[in-house]
């Protein structure tokens, strides 16, 4: 029980006829009279407050919360009263998630109302995990509001956070890998190995010329191309290195979220082409291993294996994950390494367990540009100072280079984009790579 400004007003009221009639006798009286009418009368009125049985809290919110984006969470109430009453409810949500709107919500209620009321306001989560809600804190005032009643509704539920992958991006994606599928792009095989026809089309310029079927092009009067297929049911392994580097951030993200986005994304995209997807996530040890398998279970899988996946500040161990992989993976795959370099040693280190996978797989080093290093390395230096640090930054992003020219040199494939592009980068290099059948 709270008391209402009005109890305040009228207990202090009360107090002046006593101080006018001072040292009469009975005003002490008068004043006790007063305070223990007023207390009454503060009971009753709260005696008269509907009982908490009556009303229905619910907090509604999605069991799955999107990482960079507002999340919304709804807030019902749902009674019939005798009188127009006004809600006040408070939500114990996660103080890990920022607020984006009001906490203290009125919900009115008009007299015998029929229908629930309801109130909304978002969260924005900037960090992937389990996230706690606790309980509903409700008040409303008494008949003749002088006290205000406060319960606490049981209420308590747990939310995931996970990486960004909206369905408007999915489909995208998708769309994507269909433009290039049906624009001619043709399935050539690796030496030894057939093709698997698929249709005939009009010839585009560009086209080989081997491909171009002859028979058809007499029947029908002009350039006809065969099509091929892109081959299915090879696999695709994404490595996630969840080390020290990947917790520099981007745009309010962490690199290790826009990796998991983007090995979400290529995952989600391989296995609309049957293929086999899996995930291997590591930092000094192998964190998680999902052996490469088809179907929307596999990209669940994915999904809650990455959900809570934390960045460590320790270096990574290439050599732990090459030689976990390289045991429990013996079919030929693509195998996309996301991760980042900065120096010489790291670098070294990368090629050297790079060049442990060929031949029997192909590797794709990924690394996300640094917009900020790049546009310090370009400016035009004012101060001492600055020459320093672009020196430092031209060093970085030359070290950077060599490495994934010299993975290019030893026969695998490298990839350095700005967080922003990663997702749609990394998707079309795949399809590249299904297209030229270097798998």
């Amino acid at each position: 029980m709270i008391f209402t400004r009005r109890f305040f007003i009228l207990l202090i009221l009360g107090v002046i006829p006593p101080l006018l009639t001072w040292p009469w006798a009975g005003s002490k009286w008068l004043l006790v009279g007063w305070n223990l009418a007023l207390l009454v009368t503060a009971w009753l009125d709260y005696r008269q407050t509907e009982d908490v049985s009556q009303i229905q809290a619910t907090r509604h919110l999605s069991q799955r919360f999107i990482i960079g984006a507002e999340n919304e969470v709804q807030l019902e109430i749902a009674m019939r009263p005798t009188r127009d009453i006004t809600f006040s409810l408070k939500d114990e949500y996660p103080p890990d998630l920022e607020l984006r709107g009001e906490r203290l919500m009125e919900f009115s209620i008009p007299r015998k109302a029929r229908n629930s009321v309801m109130q909304r306001y978002r969260l924005f989560a900037a960090a992937r995990g389990d996230y706690h809600f606790g309980d509903l804190l409700l008040r409303w005032p008494a008949p003749f509001g002088l006290v205000i009643k406060q319960v606490r509704i049981p209420a308590s539920q747990s939310v995931k956070v996970y990486p960004n992958l909206s369905p408007a991006k999915q489909q995208e994606l998708l769309a994507q890998r269909n433009r290039l599928l049906q624009i001619g792009i043709r399935r050539t095989r690796l030496k030894g190995q057939g093709r698997e026809f698929e249709s005939l089309r009009d010839y585009v310029r560009g086209d080989a010329l081997r491909h171009i079927s002859w028979t058809a092009t007499a029947r029908r009067g002009k350039l006809v191309t065969r099509q091929y297929q892109a081959e299915r049911n090879q696999n695709i392994v994404v490595m996630v290195d969840a080390g020290r580097l990947m917790t520099s951030r981007i745009d309010d993200l962490s690199k290790l979220d826009h990796a998991i986005n983007a090995a979400l994304a290529v995952g989600f995209v391989a296995n609309r082409g049957a293929d086999n997807v899996g995930l291997l996530a590591f930092t000094r040890e192998v964190v998680t291993y999902l052996p490469p398998q088809q179907g929307n279970a596999q990209v669940n899988a994915m999904l809650e294996a990455l959900y809570n996946l934390k960045p460590q500040m320790t270096e990574p161990s290439y050599a732990r994950a090459f030689q976990y992989f390289s045991q429990h993976c013996k079919r030929r795959s693509l195998v996309i390494i996301l991760t980042d370099l900065i120096d010489r040693e790291a670098s070294a280190e990368l090629l050297a367990y790079t060049a442990t996978l060929m031949p029997r797989h192909l590797p794709l080093i990924v690394t996300i540009g640094d917009n900020d290093l790049r546009a310090l390395a370009s400016e035009l230096p004012k101060k001492v100072d600055d020459v320093y640090r672009q020196s430092v930054a031209e060093e970085l992003l030359q070290q950077r280079e060599e490495a994934l020219a010299r993975i290019t040199e030893l026969g695998g494939l490298a990839l350095d984009v700005p967080a922003g592009q990663l997702s749609f980068q990394l998707v079309n290099k795949y399809l590249e790579v299904k297209a030229r059948g270097l798998l």
